[in-house]
């Protein structure tokens, strides 16, 4: 199987960088002096704590502002996922960070975005942070996709569909962010979910991104069950038919197979298994669904 997957996707990155975070120091002095001219001389740098798919990620503090960066090298594949960002954006503030600036410079491409208060979403099972993810995605399910310049669900998922009935299956004109991690959905101190992280923003049916959801959810400890209540509160999930449902659980069982084939650690390897357990979970005759 040949992947063709979007800019961040993991399947997209090579074995040996699954994790491509480097740090603050890797900037030359170029690039630091081109960011300055947006934030004034930094003062300080906080690394991020969460992801993978940058080589520098962090908070910029200078004296007249917070700002949170993210880069990579121009040669690197993954380099495409800041154009997908800064294509994305405009379609997606409030609800994402506004991206203040862009600099390319000494073959590097860094974005500077609106500093977040917040804190990750909690996915346990009961947790008050799931139905407010909900409201977040409910809300994205309401901003037209259609001129929006990123990939189709056709395209995303082409190596995992099983022929053009399952390519019509997943189109659409909603928008989608599509990598549900904790860690992309922050907790303002006002209650409210914010979603960062767009690289991977794909255009397609509004069903896809609560289904993106349940491995998630299970991934984090959820039972597949307990994970489709929680994707019950998205009004797209209760659209979608429960065959088309049944079919994409099966199309991303064999997405986390091939990340986990070809990126094996233990993240890549556990929502392998989620993936799985929840196509195993629509294949059984069991209980009404959500």
């Amino acid at each position: 199987m040949t992947a063709n997957p979007v800019a961040g996707d993991l399947a997209g990155l090579s074995p040996s960088a699954v994790s491509l975070r480097g740090s603050w120091d890797d900037l030359p002095a170029t690039v630091v002096a081109a960011i300055e001219s947006h934030v004034g001389p930094v003062e300080r740098v906080e690394p991020a704590r969460d992801g993978y798919s940058s080589h520098v990620a962090a908070t910029v503090s200078s004296g007249r502002c917070r700002v949170f960066v993210k880069g990579l090298r121009t040669d690197h594949p993954a380099a495409v996922a800041q154009g997908c960002e800064v294509s994305v954006n405009p379609f997606v503030v409030p609800l994402g960070p506004r991206l203040l600036w862009r600099v390319e410079a000494d073959g590097w491409d860094v974005l500077g975005f609106e500093h977040l208060e917040g804190r990750r979403a909690e996915y346990r099972a009961g947790s008050g942070d799931l139905p407010l993810v909900a409201g977040a995605m409910t809300e994205l399910g309401s901003v037209a996709g259609r001129k929006a310049p990123v990939p189709r669900a056709e395209q995303r998922w082409a190596p995992y569909l099983a022929g053009p009935a399952q390519e019509r299956m997943v189109r659409g004109d909603s928008l989608l962010h599509t990598d549900w991690h904790h860690t992309n959905m922050l907790v303002t101190p006002d209650g409210q979910v914010r979603l960062v992280d767009w690289a991977t923003a794909t255009r397609g049916a509004a069903w896809i991104d609560p289904a993106c959801w349940v491995v998630w959810l299970v991934y984090a400890g959820n039972t597949p069950h307990t994970a489709e209540r929680c994707a019950s509160l998205v009004p797209a999930w209760g659209a979608a038919e429960p065959a088309v449902l049944d079919a994409f659980a099966e199309v991303l069982a064999r997405y986390w197979r091939y990340v986990a084939e070809h990126h094996p650690n233990r993240m890549t390897g556990e929502l392998r298994d989620a993936s799985e357990r929840w196509a195993a979970y629509r294949r059984s005759p069991g209980p009404a669904r959500p």
